[in-house]
């Protein structure tokens, strides 16, 4: 049961062109994922919601994608869900959710 601890696992399309970035311990890649589901509402109607996640690759998982991966393209990730604060430009202190990813699969 302890591979079942922090593990996200999602399918969806990728909503911009990966953002890469090198820094001293390796190289680091940014990119949003929507995901879609739905429901039928009272009156029989379908609806589809969306939601963004941030993602974040490093090593050899963030070189796969930034070869490989582009806008609107369908991918499968597995990773880990992850929060951090950090400071804006003006100062203000803000969070994000991030899922960090080891694995990814393309279609």
């Amino acid at each position: 049961m302890s591979t079942l601890r922090n593990s996200v696992r999602l399918v969806g399309r990728v909503g911009n062109t990966p953002e890469t970035k090198t820094f001293d311990n390796g190289t680091k890649v940014t990119l949003s994922l929507a995901t879609s589901d739905f429901y039928y509402n009272d009156k029989k109607e379908k609806i589809e919601t969306t939601q963004w996640h941030n993602i974040v690759a490093w090593g050899k998982t963030a070189e796969l994608i930034q070869k490989y991966v582009e806008k609107g393209k369908e991918i499968a990730v597995e990773g880990k869900l992850t929060y951090r604060t950090y400071e804006d430009k003006e100062g203000i202190k803000r969070s994000i959710t991030e899922i960090v990813i080891n694995e990814v699969l393309f279609f």
